[in-house]
């Protein structure tokens, strides 16, 4: 409690608003701390704080130096993930997931960087009415008001939301219903899963995304299903690492697709085929298992006698229309596959194309008397068709109103903005999963004059609760606690998911008889494609999404792992189609990868103008790609990107369009492009084998030794120093020696670890401009190399259908390093821990560690990238600063800067056990990037522990060095990656 003293003191205390409107000091920055960072932080346990505390009292949760930890949820129009927020003294600064939780357990890059959305200074940060700055209260009088009109009326009131799974907020709808009668939910997301979910009730009598658990799979066969991304409301990634573990019932993972995704890029055989032969490809597999019909594809003969062979240890997912879906949902019941769970379903995704369609019926009928748009943007992501339409259907409605973060393209044409906060400020819980519960919590005050729509609602119809919070808490009280594994909200606030030990929550299932849906396609005939014009496969980046954080720099930043550009969308074409065409990608003497332009064309109409193309390695021939969540015009990054809308061609919220054109015009376009070299130009970079050599043969066959020419002959790396071997053997063994090891089987490219080591390590983003000149600043990359496939000629083989691996580079902090031997100033040096050392204050920028370095992973600041207006990013507003790690310096120009395997999280660990007088435990070392990593690739640790997880896989006999031959002795290790072909069983698929 506070006293009255200490009150009147802060009485007239400036907000935390107040602060941002100029440049920060010292002083202000420590008060800030003191009076408004240790109230703000209560707020993530205590409900909504109501007087500000000073620092003076200090909260016994919060120890300056000393991070604190909330489990909550990350929800918005396309993500959802269970994490913990890590805060110090009250500011976020850091995503990670939480173990607690079954399922959406990882933390991808867009997860992780919804961190800096918070941090944005474009957010709204006041209520407007009619385009004037407004109050609160004007606008609850002024939509009271409407409310209470169109209730007398029969003008439907609408939400227009994304999919929200939220228990409580739904209650709140019923809630809010009885005070207005004709209120309607209705569900809009971006992209639509209503395909899938419909296909779901027609096939197992529920309208939810089934979960495919691959813990039991030895075969997986995807139709165009890039579920290593985004096909499935939750990533499959974790599940599809288990099973890829190389012994004898490894999983053999089989992918037919048109664009080549990260899924592709990880099967062990892949089929570059169009969307169209796709379908054909499934619809004869489906006629041969339960007709016996024999195919006239000898793919799809190959792969329905495989299925057959593996039964339920098979599993068949598919991507595309509603038949797609329909026809691997059949299958996957016949064979009675092991990867389907009973009674357990994804509940994430709400969408419903009908219902919409319905909606804007109702729209153009002007049925609707008011609008409320949550936290999503029509205008922008509706298909050129509808968006122009609806632009004046709004127009007409009495009460629009936008619920929203930042102004966007629809809320410009909202009578009311009613900003809101971001979800690291909210309350809220989610119901994802079946019998799965998760709650949202505020881990930092709102920073704006925002409010949640909920508390808007409560609000508007005059409920008894106070507030959101309190609303929340007494539905859990009442509702979930009672049936759930918790005895409190508290303790459910604490692991920040619960789940429910009733098993009633099954009643929704609806038993379903398929006869008549299989007697359907028994009789059904796929008609032949025109081939003379290309398909269109719209598909997902893994840091765009569907757009929702367009204005993100990290995400921008972020280079894609297939074609390894940033900054942009482009059209994806294959080498043949290009060749007809005329259409080059070259790269020009300042290093860059410039590239044609065309217009897309669809039904003689031009819908897309001046796009670039990239000539994609195994893009299926007669197929184009165009990724979604570009060409936004709202926000400052609107002016660096040159991304051009996807959303145009989504008619019918489908895919896959048909009878599409391109047209070449006069322009050449420069990509911002981290990755110019695609080959390992016959290195042995990336090691790799097949299964059968590798349970057949020895370790000198599959995994060779890298040996050094010397006048004493050929002798292991190990066996040549120009140091004093004795004495580093004697170093080694005292302490701790930190290693990482990445194995290459599970690393899928997801590129999480980037983000991850992005927020943990303050590194700077540079823009388009700087990356165009090969001056990223990124401390790990994910180098992407296609590698040639035997079964085809060289010049084939690379263009049409080529083997892709990923390989994480870093500083491989080297026992031997060639960098701290030519650095004049002795900048960079070896500690005792085994961790390449950067001593900032002394560098003074010769950059002749870069060029000694064999790995290329040292990073040269040649800008200040903060306090520098011409890289005008989250570095550069006090707003955006607050993301910043403490625990690490920001790096100012003329300095080298590169990975330091978080020497920062290491020396806490130890801190801490000292202080605690014991032995730190195997695990409790973690980097970032091992930390965010999906699929576990990536293990840290103390290899002076012989039992350590780190020191297992270091003798694991797949386990290399990359370069070893230098005999540098790098203390990062990689575990060569082993493809699963069976040639006995499928012989040259083509």
């Amino acid at each position: 409690m506070k006293s009255n003293k200490e009150e009147k003191i802060f009485e007239h205390y400036n907000s935390i608003k107040d602060i941002f409107k100029g440049k920060t000091s010292r002083r202000d920055f420590l008060k800030w701390l003191g009076f408004s960072t240790a109230s703000v932080t209560l707020a993530a346990c205590k409900g909504p704080v109501i007087k500000s505390i000073p620092y003076v009292v200090k909260p016994d949760n919060i120890t300056p130096g000393i991070p604190n930890y909330y489990a909550s949820t990350m929800i918005d129009s396309f993500d959802i993930g269970s994490v913990l927020v890590k805060t110090r003294e009250g500011r976020p600064i850091k995503i990670e997931p939480n173990s607690s939780s079954d399922y959406f357990n990882t933390t991808s890059a867009r997860i992780q960087s919804s961190l800096l959305s918070l941090y944005d200074e474009e957010r709204l940060k006041n209520p407007f009415l009619k385009g004037k700055k407004s109050s609160w209260k004007e606008i609850d009088n002024y939509i009271i008001q409407h409310l209470k009109y169109l209730s007398k009326t029969k003008k439907d009131i609408v939400f227009l939301s994304y999919s929200f799974p939220s228990f409580s907020t739904k209650k709140l709808i019923q809630d809010f219903k009885k005070k207005y009668p004709n209120t309607k939910w209705i569900t809009y997301d971006p992209i639509s899963y209503s395909k899938a979910l419909d296909a779901s009730k027609e096939i197992f009598g529920v309208r939810s995304f089934p979960i495919f658990d691959l813990k039991k799979s030895e075969l997986i066969v995807s139709f165009d299903a890039d579920f290593l991304g985004d096909w499935s409301p939750e990533n499959m990634a974790k599940s599809y690492v288990l099973k890829r573990t190389p012994k004898k019932n490894m999983m053999q993972h089989i992918q037919i697709e048109s664009n080549m995704t990260i899924t592709g890029a990880n099967a062990d055989i892949r089929l570059s085929k169009k969307p169209s032969k796709i379908k054909k490809i499934l619809f004869e597999i489906f006629q041969k298992i339960f007709l016996g019909k024999k195919p006239e594809d000898k793919n799809a003969e190959k792969i329905a006698l495989l299925i057959n062979k593996m039964g339920s240890k098979s599993v068949i997912i598919a991507d595309g229309d509603q038949e797609s879906y329909e026809l691997s949902f059949l299958i996957n019941k016949k064979i009675n596959s092991n990867a389907l769970q009973k009674d357990k379903y994804i509940l994430s995704k709400e969408s419903n194309d009908n219902k919409f369609y319905k909606f804007l019926k109702n729209l153009e009928k002007k049925n609707i008397g008011g609008l409320f748009i949550n936290n999503v943007n029509p205008i922008y992501s509706l298909p050129y068709s509808i968006s122009g339409k609806i632009k004046k259907f709004i127009k007409q409605i009495p009460l629009t109103v936008s619920f929203s973060m930042k102004k966007d393209e629809t809320n410009e044409m909202m009578d009311v903005l009613a900003p809101i906060p971001h979800w690291l400020e909210s309350w809220g819980d989610t119901y994802p999963v079946t019998g799965v519960y998760t709650l949202i919590q505020p881990t930092i005050q709102c920073i704006f004059n925002t409010r949640q729509f909920q508390d808007s609602l409560i609000i508007w119809s005059g409920m008894k609760e106070k507030n959101y919070y309190e609303y929340l808490k007494k539905t859990w009280e009442k509702n979930i606690i009672p049936k759930s594994n918790v005895f409190s909200f508290n303790e459910a606030l604490f692991h920040g998911v619960v789940k429910i030990t009733n098993k009633k929550y099954i009643s929704n299932i609806i038993p379903i008889n398929n006869n008549k849906k299989i007697q359907k396609y028994e009789k059904k005939i796929i008609e032949k494609e025109i081939e003379k014009n290309l398909e269109l496969r719209l598909y997902t980046k893994i840091s765009m999404g569907d757009g929702h954080q367009h204005n993100n720099p990290w995400l921008q930043e972020l280079p894609d792992p297939i074609t390894r550009t940033t900054w942009e969308n482009y059209l994806t074409v294959s080498y043949f189609d290009a060749n007809k065409m005329g259409l080059k990608n070259w790269n020009s003497g300042d290093g860059s990868l410039n590239g044609n332009c065309v217009d897309i064309i669809k039904n003689n109409e031009i819908i897309i103008q001046n796009i670039p193309i990239l000539i994609q390695p195994g893009q299926a021939i007669g197929s184009v790609g165009l990724s979604f969540g570009y060409g936004q015009k709202k926000g400052k990054l609107s002016q660096i990107v040159n991304g051009k809308n996807a959303y145009r061609s989504y008619d019918n919220f489908l895919i896959i369009q048909k009878n599409i054109q391109l047209k070449k015009i006069d322009k050449i376009y420069k990509f911002a492009c981290v990755q110019l070299q695609n080959t390992t130009v016959g290195r042995n970079l990336i090691k790799e084998t097949d299964l059968d050599i590798f349970l057949h043969n020895s370790k000198e066959i599959w995994n060779e030794e890298e040996k050094i020419f010397t006048y004493k002959g050929m002798l292991s790396p190990e066996k040549i120093s120009i140091w004093n071997q004795n004495n580093k053997n004697k170093e080694k063994k005292k302490g701790h020696h930190f290693n990482l090891s990445i194995d290459l089987n599970a690393c899928i490219g997801c590129g999480a670890c980037i983000i991850a080591c992005h927020s943990e390590n303050n590194v700077p983003v540079v823009g388009k401009k700087e990356i165009e000149k090969s001056r990223d600043m990124h401390w790990l990359r994910i180098d992407r190399y296609y590698l040639e496939n035997n079964e085809y000629n060289k010049e084939k083989n690379f263009y049409k259908n080529p083997k892709v691996a990923f390989q994480p580079i870093m500083c491989q902090h080297c026992d031997h390093a060639p960098c701290e031997t030519v650095c004049p100033v002795g900048a960079t040096s070896h500690g005792n821990q085994g961790q390449n050392m950067m001593a900032y204050n002394r560098c003074v920028g010769t950059r002749y560690c870069a060029n000694n370095c064999p790995y290329k992973v040292r990073r040269f600041n040649w800008f200040n990238y903060a306090n520098n207006q011409k890289f005008d990013f989250n570095m550069n507003n006090t707003l955006g600063k607050m993301v910043l790690n403490p625990d690490v310096v920001v790096r100012s120009r003329g300095v080298m800067e590169k990975c330091s395997l978080c020497i920062q999280r290491t020396q806490y660990i130890i801190g801490i056990a000292k202080k605690e007088n014991r032995t730190i435990k195997d695990g409790e070392f973690e980097t970032a990037c091992s930390i965010s990593c999906p699929t576990k690739a990536i293990t840290f640790g103390d290899v002076n522990d012989p039992n350590s997880r780190i020191s297992h896989k270091i003798k694991n006999p797949r386990s290399y060095k990359l370069l070893d031959f230098i005999g540098i002795r790098p203390n990062v290790s990689y575990q060569l990656k082993i493809r699963n072909k069976k040639k006995n069983e499928i012989e040259k698929m083509k």
